[in-house]
């Protein structure tokens, strides 16, 4: 039977990470992962450019049921020291929108500098390979069965990820450890995914799939409540956009409605009144010249106005009813595109059975949960990918610590 100082499980950002620096800290580790090709999620990240980072990133951009569990992490690996390790394997990069970096050539670069890692920290990879069981030892540690064989550790690390994507690999292996060693599992949903609708409800606005337009939504209430000014985007069975995918992640309840304003930077129930006096343009043509023009007409056919008629001509409760509605359009999405369309899962390993500090099991000793497994889930824009760095890195930094190499 092998024996190594740790294995990691999941091939995915956060097991790629942590395994090469623990390994580069003196650890024999191995790390294993059930599909044929690695990190899969990386690759097709950012439209194939890998949003790794924001520079940005800190414990408010994150959700959790434990907020203040994140802290610890992401102050001690931060997205300056992610920059550093790309800038030292010479991945040029670019900054797109508000603190999001890409690289300027695929994300494959971002996997290769992770393989090159861990074969600076001797990492040994088995991929394709599967692990049946985990078992504690009597004495401490942990035996695997896996499709190479069986192996022994002292230390294991879930890095599995999260069950978004299933075509890709997603699993709920991780989950499924985590409940059998007894540790509370926060209901896992989809997250930054796009909105659904009844198609009856939504037939008025089917129409207007492909429109983009700059919104402020807002979701929830107290220190709940969510809100983001990013583009919002009309598809034909609802909405999605930047806006949609951050807010879907404040959403706690099906029944839980949406705040849209989609004129953000108007006021249309005071400047529609104000101008009448002036104008000489027709309804239609004067809200047009505020709003896209379809979603200008989608929405007089909504209020029930006449777009003909001259605006001078409009009472001013009617415009100003008409303005309110654009700045506050409240609706209740019926559902969401589920797994197959989510970029990541909210929910996971609870981190009141973690250590904020080294992400080790409070249950079971030698047992960690890092990445998106664990009930951490940030927004839009590369905040997941630093959790993944962080936490990796609190991982291999507290193993290498406790540790005497075998």
């Amino acid at each position: 039977m092998q024996g190594f100082d740790a294995v990691v499980v999941g091939a995915g950002a956060a097991g790629l990470l942590c395994a090469g620096l623990a390994g580069q800290q003196g650890l024999r580790v191995l790390l294993v992962d059930h599909a044929p090709r690695l990190a899969e999620k990386i690759r097709i990240s950012g439209g194939g450019r890998c949003n790794f980072t924001n520079r940005e990133a800190g414990s408010a951009n994150f959700l959790s049921e434990n907020p203040a569990f994140c802290r610890s992490a992401l102050a001690r690996y931060t997205p300056q020291d992610f920059i550093k390790l790309v800038q030292q394997h010479g991945i040029a990069f670019h900054e797109k929108h508000k603190g999001q970096l890409f690289c300027d050539g695929s994300a494959e670069q971002i996997i290769q500098m992770l393989v090159k890692e861990c074969e600076a920290g001797g990492v040994t990879r088995w991929q394709p390979c599967t692990v049946a069981d985990v078992r504690l030892l009597p004495d401490g540690g942990f035996e695997l069965d896996t499709s190479q064989g069986t192996v022994k550790a002292p230390r294991v690390v879930v890095a599995t990820g999260g069950l978004p994507v299933p075509k890709i690999g997603a699993s709920d292996w991780g989950l499924r450890l985590a409940k059998r060693f007894e540790h509370t599992i926060v209901e896992p949903r989809p997250a930054l995914v796009p909105l659904t609708f009844d198609a009856d409800a939504w037939a008025p606005f089917a129409p207007l799939a492909g429109l983009s337009l700059p919104v402020e939504v807002s979701c929830g209430s107290g220190k709940a409540r969510g809100r983001f000014l990013e583009d919002l985007l009309f598809t034909h069975r609802g909405l999605s956009g930047p806006a949609i995918l951050q807010i879907s992640s404040y959403r706690t309840a099906a029944d839980q409605p949406l705040q849209i304003n989609l004129a953000p930077e108007l006021q249309l129930d005071k400047e529609l009144v104000e101008i009448k006096s002036t104008s000489r343009r027709q309804l239609g043509n004067e809200f047009a010249a505020r709003l896209p023009q379809r979603l200008a007409a989608a929405w007089l056919e909504r209020a029930k106005l006449d777009t003909a008629r001259p605006l001078a001509e409009c009472r001013d409760a009617d415009l100003q009813r008409l303005g309110r509605s654009v700045h506050d359009w409240q609706l209740t999405p019926s559902g969401d595109e589920g797994w197959r369309k989510a970029e990541v899962m909210r929910g996971g390993v609870s981190t009141r059975d973690l250590s904020s500090q080294t992400l080790e099991s409070k249950r079971v000793a030698g047992l960690y949960f890092i990445g998106e497994v664990v009930d951490v889930t940030g927004w839009l824009g590369g905040y997941n990918f630093q959790w993944a760095w962080a936490s990796a890195a609190a991982c291999a930094r507290a193993m290498a610590e406790a540790s005497t190499p075998t």
